[in-house]
Order: structure tokens, then C-alpha cells, then sequence
């Protein structure tokens, strides 16, 4: 096992299920500290990232990777695919063989690297979703439950709970995706916040509502164990801000804390008054309040929506959707990526908003709900 973290070394993120790198950002910006290497098959998220992360090992296919051979990280970062737990996909659910079902191979990362903290993000279908667990190999129900597992006579088994819980004679309740995902950290021996917040409540002008959760070891305690979780402030010599002001602000000599800098000023943002003015209010009719706040947030003008096409019709803006989630102009959208619109609009539909990520895990951190 790893050392505990210093101050005199910035926190090592290990990043799962990348993407383009929504919640690195949010949890760099959050801990001050650096992804050391991240995990993508992708092609196009893997042009986004590493052009952002430039020089750090993509470990490729999670289901090929020895964790023997992976350098220590003190945080664990991933969002497994949701398309089999969403509300919206097929409902496949939490179960060997699907997209979600990958949830089992960071377990096993985790079980391997032994972070001292591990962070997840999905959609909040995880919290009804179903679940199957695999059956090791095997192994049947009457194997499992023998008859001679008590003196009683098998009959007698079989009837234990008459009335008024009849607890052996009906279907069992089923296992959901997010109680999967509990027990598996369970036995891991972590401890587990979760939350659901949607991207409104850090601002931005739609729901989307998403899952977090925070799962550290059992012999540490959250706020005190070395990663300072959102808890680096401001040095409180002289400046030009509001005295008593304790928001949130890493450390600006490190990579990480530089990628992610543009977070402080849009945290700050968040709770400013807004009032849009008569051409927002012509443009946008009763979405007029929701643009203004997301563009003083954000410091950026709303880009056009979509792009007309007499062929296809309109179709999204992949510049409006960057702007919808928070990037700064360009992090996805750059030609120097070489992607196409679509790609564009794929990697942005998948990936995590970044202002929301870090709300909900300053939620987390001091255990009270996002507000």
C-alpha cells in the first residue's frame, strides 16, 4: 500500500471511463492535484484528452489492464457506461456482459490500487436500475442451501417464515444497480455519500440531473484523512476580495491546478444575481433568465444552437452543447481535434459537467445537500 499523502506532493488521480476529461477536471480543481493516467478506447474522446493532458499514459481497455503494473494513485476516478442503467436505454441494467456491467473492473481497480479515495459519476437511472449478479461457477441454489444444513427435516426448511412475514415464500425484492455498486464498495471495506444533483442547481440552464458518489477506506475518516477534499481556501493575506470570503481555490503552481482554474471563477458566479435585459428577453422568451445566468457563470456569449442543414433539418450546435456544459470555448470543439460535428456532439452528450461535479462534491465532502 502507498503512503499517505504530503504536502509536499500534489494528489495523483487515476482516471477511468474518461471521456473528455469533465470530472478530471472537476476533482483536479477540487484537490489541487494532477492525473498521472487515464483509461479510454475512444478514439475521438482520446484526442480530446490527451490533448489536455499531454504526455500521461492512456491504459486503453479497462477489461486488458494488469493493475499490477499501474503506477499508485491516491484518487480513483471513473463514470462506467450508463447506456444499460439509463432511463432512456434498454434497460439491460447492471449485469455481466453489458456496457454497465464494466462497473465490475473498476471494483477490481480498486481492489488492486487501493486509493484512498474513490469518486464515481453516472446517471441517475443507477438508483432504479436493476442488477444480476453473476452466479460463481458452479454453484446452484440447492448447493448453496442444502437440506442438511440443520437437524430440522427439509420440510421444515422450506417453511420457516409462516405468517404474518411469509420472508421465504415470495419473490425476493430485485437488486438495484446502486445497491450493487454499495455492496461491491462494501466488501471492498469503503465507505460511501452519494448524491443526486441536477446541473440546474450549479447553474447551468437545463436539469440533467446526475449521481455522485464518494467511497474512501474504513479507517479514514473523510475531512481529515490527507486529501483535503475541496477544503484548500484562500490565503487570507491582502486582496481585493470580501473579507471573510472562504470559497474554495487550489493552488496555482501545479498542472492540474492551472487546467482547472477557470472553475473558481465560475463557482463564484453561481449564486450572483442575474436579470436579463430586453434582447435576451426577445431571443430567448422563458429561457431568458436561465441563458443570462449560464452566460454570466460561464463569461461566455450563448453560441447559435444548431446548425441548419436543408437536407437533415437543424441539429445541435456542437459549440452550444460546450457551452451548455461549461467548457471553456473550444475544449472539445478545437479543429485542431480533427473531429467531426457529430463526434463532437457524442463526446459532449457522454461526458460530465464539470461545475455541477464540483457542487456536488463539496455536498459530499461536508455531508449536507447541494443547495
Amino acid at each position: 500500500m502507498h503512503d499517505r499523502l504530503s504536502d509536499s506532493r500534489p494528489v495523483r488521480i487515476g482516471s477511468l471511463f474518461s471521456g473528455y476529461g469533465g470530472l478530471d477536471l472537476a476533482v483536479e480543481y477540487a484537490t489541487g492535484g494532477e492525473t498521472i493516467w487515464f483509461s479510454e478506447i475512444n478514439t475521438p474522446s482520446i484526442r480530446v484528452f490527451a490533448h489536455h493532458w499531454p504526455g500521461i499514459p492512456n491504459l486503453g481497455d479497462i477489461t486488458s489492464v494488469d493493475w499490477a503494473t499501474v503506477p499508485p494513485i491516491d484518487v480513483l476516478i471513473g463514470g462506467f457506461p450508463c447506456q444499460d442503467v439509463s432511463t432512456v436505454g434498454k434497460g439491460a441494467g447492471l449485469a455481466p456482459g453489458t456496457r454497465s456491467g464494466l462497473w465490475s473492473h473498476m471494483a477490481a481497480a480498486i481492489d488492486a490500487l487501493q486509493p484512498e479515495l474513490v469518486i464515481i459519476e453516472n446517471v441517475r437511472g443507477l438508483l432504479s436500475a436493476s442488477a444480476i449478479r453473476p452466479t460463481p461457477e458452479g454453484t446452484t441454489p440447492d448447493a448453496r442451501n442444502p437440506d442438511d444444513a440443520t437437524d430440522e427435516p427439509a420440510t421444515a426448511v422450506r417453511n420457516l417464515e409462516p405468517d404474518p412475514w411469509p420472508l421465504g415464500d415470495e419473490p425476493t425484492r430485485p437488486l438495484r444497480a446502486h445497491g450493487a455498486v454499495l455492496g461491491d464498495l462494501a466488501d471492498l471495506r469503503r465507505t460511501a455519500r452519494w448524491t443526486d444533483l441536477p446541473a440546474s442547481l450549479a447553474g447551468a440552464p437545463h436539469h440533467r440531473s446526475r449521481f455522485f458518489l464518494t467511497a474512501h477506506r474504513e479507517d479514514a475518516v473523510p475531512d481529515t484523512f490527507g486529501l483535503r477534499l475541496l477544503a484548500r481556501r484562500r490565503d487570507p493575506g491582502p486582496g481585493t476580495d470580501t473579507p471573510g470570503h472562504d470559497r474554495p481555490e487550489p493552488p496555482g503552481d501545479r498542472p492540474g491546478a492551472a487546467r482547472a482554474a477557470w472553475l473558481a471563477r465560475q463557482l463564484e458566479r453561481v449564486r450572483d444575481p442575474v436579470r436579463p435585459d430586453r434582447g435576451h428577453l426577445h431571443r430567448w422568451g422563458r429561457y431568458a433568465q436561465a441563458i443570462t445566468r449560464w452566460e454570466q457563470i460561464t463569461g461566455r456569449a450563448t453560441p447559435a444552437p444548431a446548425i441548419l442543414n436543408e437536407e437533415k433539418g437543424p441539429r445541435p450546435a456542437p459549440e452550444f452543447v460546450e457551452w451548455l456544459m461549461g467548457l471553456p470555448a473550444g475544449w472539445v470543439t478545437d479543429p485542431g481535434h480533427g473531429l467531426t460535428a457529430a463526434q463532437q456532439n457524442a463526446a459532449l452528450g457522454n461526458g460530465v459537467l464539470p461545475l455541477q461535479a464540483v457542487v456536488a462534491l463539496d455536498a459530499l465532502r461536508k455531508g449536507t445537500e447541494p443547495r
